[in-house]
C-alpha cells in the first residue's frame, strides 16, 4: 500500500488529471466555437480520451492493490483538504466512466451533427464528466459533494437541452392519461422534474453529511475509517442508522431507485447521447458507487461492536422492490428509450441488491464483487444499446417500436450488436457479461444465509424471467415482422432506411463486442475483480475472517467453477433466461400468438397490463400528492383564508376607522341650534349621574 502526500509525480498528476482535463474543455470549448463550432466536438473528444487514459495509467496500482493520497489545503478553519483518492475502487469506476464517456463522445460527433446548439451540449457533457469523476475520487464527503451537484445540474440541463420542446421531443403518448393526469412530458417539464426529485435525495444526503461531521469532526473518507470513536458515540445516541440511511437517501435519488425513481422516465427526453452516458452508463452508477464507497465502512464497524444490518437491510429492500417494479413497466411501454430507462433503473437495483445482502452475509466480499461487476457489465452492454437505439430513432424519426419492424434487412450492424448487448442484458448463458454478474448476484444473496435470502432471491429470479422477455421484445418489435405503417410511408416520401455512419455505429460495435469477448472469459474477469476486492477490503477496511466479519479465504462461488459453484444459483440463471427469452420469442419473434389479442382476452391479464403502462400509478400519485394537491392548497389558501381572514384583518382597522370618521362628520351640521341642544343634552345627563 501506498499513500502519498501531494507530489508531481506521474502517478499523481494522473490522478487529478482525471477530472480536471474534462473541466478544462469545458471552460475553453465556448472559445472555440467562436471559431468553428464543428470543432468542439473534437476538442470534446481528444480531452475525453486524455482522460481515459489518464485513468489507465492508474490500473497497476489497483492491480497491485496500491492507492494515491494526495491532498491540498481546502478550508483551513476547519481543518478541511481538498484531495483525491485514488483506490482500487476509485480507479475501476474512473476507467468504466472514463472509456465509455469516451465512447460516446465519439458517436455523439455523429448523432449531433448539425444541431444549432452544438456548443452548449458539449459545454454540458464535458462538464457533466469532470463532475462524475470528481465523485470518484474524492477523498472526502464535501469535495464529492460539489461533483454530486455538479452531475444534477449537468443532468438538468441535458434532459432539458431541446428546451424549444417540440412535440417530437417528448415522452408519452400524446392526449393519454392516468388518474386524470396527462402522461405526456416535454424536455423543460422533465428537466426540471428530474432536478427536483434528485435534489429530495441529495437534501437528505447532506443531512447525513453534517451529522457524521458533527460528530466526527471531518468529511475525509479515510480519516473516518482509522478512527471510529465517532461511529461509538453516534451509535450510543441512536444516530448512526438515521445518519447511514440519509446518506442512502442521496443514492436513492440519484440512482433513480424507489420512491425516488419516476423521475429516470422522463429524463428520456434528451438527446440519446445524454441517455446513454448520464442516464445509463454513469450519473445513476453515482449512487451506486457511493454505497460501494460506505459499505465496507459500515460493515468494518461490526469489530468495534456497532451493527449495521437495519442499514443494509433497508439497502438490499430498496434495491428488490425497485428492480421488481421497473422491470414490469418494461414489458409494456412502446417507447424503445422508455424501455430501456426502466431497465436500467431495474439493474441498478440489482447493484443495491447484492450491495446490501453484502452487509447481511458473512462473505461480504461476494455480494460487494457481484454488485460492482454488475455496474461494470451494465455499464457496457446498457450504454451499447441506448446507443443503437439511437441510430434507430435517427434514422426511423419516431421513439415508438411500433413505428419500426422489420429492419434487420436495412440496419444490419445495428441489428447484429443490439442482439449482442441484448443477450448481455438478458443473461444468455456463458458468453455474456451479464450471465456472470447476474449469476454472482444470485450466488450472493443465496448463499447470504440471512433471513431475507428467499423473498429476495425468488424477486431477483422474477425480475431476471421479465428482463429477458422485455428484451426480446424489443428487439423482436424493432428487427422482425413487417415493416411498420410509418416505415412504409417515409420510403414512399423518398426517405431510404440504411444504416447509421460508422461514427455512430463503431462505438456501440465495440461494447457490444467486449460484452461478448468479457462474457467468454467471464469467469477468469470475475476471479481477477474478486482477487482485486479482497485485497482492497482486507487491506483498507480489515475485514478478514472473524464473526460478523467476511471470511475472506473462503472458497465462494465467485472463485470459479474451480471453487465449486451453487448449482441452485447457475439453475436459476438459466431458467429465467430461458422462460423469458421463450416467452418473447413466442410473442415477437416467432409470431405463434399475438400479444395484443392474449391480452385483450382475459380481464385479468387486460388490468395487469394497464396496471404496468400506468406505471402502477405511483406517477400519477407523486403528482396528485406533491404537486397537484399542494396546488389546490395553496390557491384555496389564497382564495379563503388571504382574500378573506388576512386581507379582512388587514383591512378590518381602516373600515372601523372610516364608519367612525363617518358617524362623526355626521354629529358636524354646523347648526349652532344643533349643538346647543347636544350640549344642554350633555349636562343634564352629567347631573342625573351625579343626582344618582
Amino acid at each position: 500500500m501506498a499513500i502519498l502526500p501531494f507530489d508531481l509525480s506521474s502517478s499523481s498528476l494522473s490522478g487529478w488529471a482525471v477530472w480536471i482535463l474534462p473541466f478544462i474543455a469545458a471552460l475553453i470549448i465556448p472559445a472555440v466555437a467562436k471559431i468553428s463550432k464543428r470543432a468542439t466536438g473534437g476538442v470534446a473528444v481528444a480531452f475525453a480520451l486524455a482522460s481515459a487514459i489518464s485513468a489507465a495509467t492508474l490500473l497497476p496500482l489497483a492491480l497491485g492493490n496500491n492507492e494515491i493520497h494526495n491532498q491540498v489545503s481546502w478550508i483551513s478553519s476547519i481543518g478541511l483538504k481538498a484531495g483525491i483518492l485514488a483506490d482500487p475502487l476509485a480507479i475501476i469506476m474512473a476507467n468504466v466512466v472514463g472509456w465509455i464517456s469516451f465512447l460516446i463522445f465519439v458517436y455523439s460527433t455523429g448523432y449531433m451533427k448539425g444541431d444549432k446548439d452544438i456548443t452548449r451540449f458539449w459545454f454540458w457533457m464535458t462538464f457533466f464528466v469532470g463532475s462524475m469523476q470528481l465523485i470518484v475520487l474524492s477523498d472526502n464527503f464535501l469535495q464529492l459533494f460539489f461533483g454530486w451537484e455538479g452531475v444534477g445540474l449537468a443532468s438538468y440541463a441535458l434532459v432539458g437541452f431541446w428546451y424549444r420542446d417540440k412535440k417530437k421531443d417528448h415522452v408519452g403518448i400524446e392526449g393519454r392519461k392516468v388518474l386524470g393526469l396527462v402522461d405526456y412530458y416535454s424536455p423543460t417539464h422533465s428537466g426540471i422534474k428530474a432536478f427536483i426529485m434528485t435534489k429530495v435525495g441529495d437534501i437528505m444526503m447532506l443531512s447525513g453529511m453534517f451529522l457524521i461531521f458533527a460528530f466526527a469532526g471531518t468529511f475525509g473518507f479515510r480519516e473516518l475509517t482509522q478512527h471510529t470513536e465517532w461511529a461509538t458515540e453516534m451509535s450510543t445516541q441512536h444516530l448512526l442508522i438515521p445518519a447511514a440511511v440519509l446518506l442512502f437517501g442521496g443514492a436513492v435519488g440519484k440512482s433513480a431507485q424507489f420512491p425516488l425513481n419516476e423521475w429516470l422516465l422522463e429524463a428520456m427526453t434528451g438527446p440519446t447521447a445524454v441517455s446513454a452516458l448520464i442516464h445509463a452508463a454513469t450519473m445513476v452508477k453515482a449512487g451506486v458507487f457511493l454505497v460501494a464507497r460506505l459499505g465496507p465502512l459500515f460493515f468494518a464497524l461490526a469489530a468495534i461492536g456497532i451493527n449495521m444490518d437495519q442499514f443494509f437491510e433497508v439497502v438490499a429492500w430498496v434495491g428488490a422492490i425497485t428492480a421488481l417494479l421497473l422491470a414490469t413497466q418494461g414489458m409494456v411501454h412502446p417507447e424503445i428509450k422508455k424501455v430501456l430507462a426502466y431497465s436500467t433503473g431495474s439493474q441498478i437495483g440489482y447493484m443495491m441488491m447484492a450491495l446490501g445482502v453484502a452487509g447481511l452475509s458473512r462473505q461480504f466480499v461476494d455480494g460487494y464483487t457481484a454488485g460492482f461487476f454488475h455496474l461494470i457489465s451494465h455499464a457496457m452492454f446498457k450504454a451499447s444499446l441506448f446507443m443503437a437505439a439511437g441510430s434507430l430513432l435517427h434514422i426511423v424519426g419516431s421513439r415508438f417500436m411500433t413505428d419500426m419492424g422489420g429492419l434487420r434487412k436495412y440496419m444490419k450492424k445495428t441489428y447484429a450488436f443490439m442482439w449482442a448487448a441484448g443477450l448481455a442484458l438478458m443473461g444468455a448463458p456463458f458468453i455474456t457479461t451479464g450471465f456472470w454478474s447476474k449469476d454472482a448476484i444470485f450466488a450472493a444473496v443465496y448463499e447470504s444465509g440471512n433471513t431475507w435470502a428467499l423473498p429476495i432471491f425468488v424477486i431477483a429470479l422474477v425480475t431476471a424471467v421479465i428482463t429477458a422477455f422485455y428484451t426480446t421484445r424489443m428487439i423482436g418489435m424493432v428487427f422482425f415482422g413487417n415493416k411498420s405503417k410509418h416505415v412504409e410511408n417515409m420510403e414512399k416520401e423518398g426517405h431510404h432506411i440504411h444504416e447509421a455512419s460508422a461514427s455512430m455505429w463503431v462505438p456501440y460495435g465495440i461494447l457490444a463486442v467486449l460484452t461478448i469477448g468479457i462474457g467468454i472469459i467471464g469467469l477468469s474477469f470475475e476471479h481477477e475483480i474478486h482477487r482485486i476486492f479482497t485485497d482492497y477490503l482486507s487491506t483498507y477496511f480489515g475485514i478478514k475472517s472473524g464473526v460478523g466479519i467476511v471470511a475472506i479465504e473462503s472458497q465462494s462461488v465467485l472463485g470459479g467453477f474451480l471453487n465449486g459453484v451453487n448449482p441452485i444459483a447457475l439453475t436459476a440463471s438459466l431458467a429465467a433466461f430461458g422462460i423469458g427469452f421463450g416467452l418473447g420469442y413466442i410473442f415477437y419473434i416467432g409470431r405463434f400468438a399475438d400479444p395484443v389479442k392474449f391480452v385483450n382476452s382475459n380481464l385479468f391479464f387486460y388490468s395487469v397490463h394497464k396496471f404496468f403502462l400506468n406505471r402502477w400509478y405511483l406517477n400519477s400519485l407523486i403528482y396528485w400528492a406533491f404537486v397537484i394537491g399542494p396546488l389546490y392548497f395553496g390557491r384555496g389558501v389564497y382564495r379563503y383564508f388571504e382574500n378573506v381572514v388576512i386581507e379582512g384583518f388587514n383591512t378590518g382597522p381602516q373600515k372601523a376607522v372610516a364608519v367612525g370618521a363617518r358617524i362623526l362628520q355626521g354629529t358636524q351640521t354646523g347648526i349652532s341650534q344643533s349643538y346647543l341642544y347636544v350640549f344642554g343634552a350633555g349636562i343634564l345627563f352629567v347631573v342625573l349621574l351625579l343626582l344618582i
